[in-house]
């Protein structure tokens, strides 16, 4: 059995763009086993998987913060402990940075992980014994695809993605057969798509027969999920939106994969919904979907036609005296939004798409 360690620790779209890979290697080698260092934020992610078998939780975030209290409270060095129990045949830095490649330094085993021109980080390939070169024009998920077939030795599958998480390791729960999730919550403002677009996109389904489902992780993001039910109750619409209770990223996981469609700005979970396969329309104004946006079947990604974007700007610098802000989003009408994804579920609907079981 090829037992082999994976370092790749955050960001929540991050991790699941690694999933994929595990499955590649899991179809070539059906006996391979991973161990995975993860921020404690998204340990149950990789846990989902079939070929998982350990999560070690490397809290880098925290200890930044508090570094000598961690050391104090001996958690430095129960971490080490645990990084080195096990003699790695490979320990695979997918991540790419110096941080994480110093991590891989302290497990026992073949180091491998990206090539100079490769790396995130360049410096960080130095402390590899072995180094892939993958292209950086291409998507995310097929970069760590490429980066582990060179690894392991084996030819990259020419096949969609499979993400490969396990549904019944997941809590059950339910909302119904008829949902749609607005995944309306990100980090920066320039990503928010108008509270008022939201309102309209929620009348259109909710009168269309669906039931809104209203996720919230902040209380920002609760007021909006309150507002947008409000503005249903309002205007009397035949399905008034549910405002979820605050729920784990399981439990979401979980009703993600439920849903008939998912709306969603440029977030973590909508990365989940690409996970689970879900018809799903992304709106993207600063940013881009072309390298790390969401990613795989059933996914349609609705881009800006200004001409100043991408910007990946945090702060929109063409001023704020829009009508829409940001102005970035102005294509991208409640009505546009809905035709996408209907036209997504539909086709979806008739499709004889399915994932691999590794179960």
């Amino acid at each position: 059995m090829k037992k082999i360690l994976i370092i790749k620790m955050s960001s929540m779209g991050d991790v699941i763009h690694t999933l994929p890979a595990i499955t590649d290697a899991k179809a070539v080698f059906p006996n391979i086993e991973f161990d995975w260092v993860v921020e404690p934020g998204f340990a149950e992610i990789p846990l989902w998987h079939p070929a998982v078998n350990q999560v070690i939780k490397a809290p880098l975030r925290r200890w930044r913060r508090s570094l000598w209290q961690a050391y104090q409270q001996g958690e430095c060095s129960a971490f080490i402990k645990t990084l080195r129990e096990t003699h790695y045949d490979l320990i695979i830095d997918a991540q790419g940075l110096i941080k994480s490649a110093m991590i891989a330094c302290l497990a026992k085993g073949k180091r491998v992980g990206l090539h100079y021109g490769s790396a995130r980080e360049k410096w960080a390939s130095l402390f590899y014994e072995q180094r892939v070169e993958v292209p950086w024009q291409q998507h995310a998920v097929e970069r760590v695809r490429q980066l582990f077939a060179g690894a392991l030795q084996y030819a990259v599958p020419q096949t969609p993605p499979q993400y490969g998480v396990d549904t019944t390791r997941l809590p059950t729960l339910s909302y119904g057969d008829d949902t749609i999730f607005f995944l309306h919550g990100t980090t920066w403002s320039t990503k928010h798509w108008p509270p008022s677009f939201w309102e309209q996109l929620a009348y259109i389904v909710g009168q269309s027969g669906y039931h809104v489902l209203l996720p919230w992780g902040n209380e920002q993001e609760k007021s909006r999920a309150l507002a947008i039910q409000q503005y249903c109750q309002q205007h009397q619409v035949s399905k008034v939106p549910t405002v979820l209770p605050k729920h784990s990223l399981a439990e979401l996981t979980t009703l993600l994969s439920q849903a008939k469609g998912v709306v969603a700005v440029d977030t973590g979970l909508g990365h989940m919904a690409a996970a689970m396969a879900v018809p799903t329309v992304s709106l993207y104004g600063p940013t881009s979907p072309q390298l790390t946006g969401a990613y795989g079947p059933w996914q349609h990604h609705i881009k800006s036609t200004l001409a100043c974007s991408p910007c990946f700007g945090r702060e929109c610098r063409q001023g704020q005296s829009f009508a829409v802000m940001p102005p970035c989003f102005e294509s991208m009408t409640p009505s546009t939004v809905w035709q996408g994804l209907k036209k997504l579920m539909n086709d979806y609907q008739t499709s004889i798409w399915q994932p691999i079981n590794l179960s």
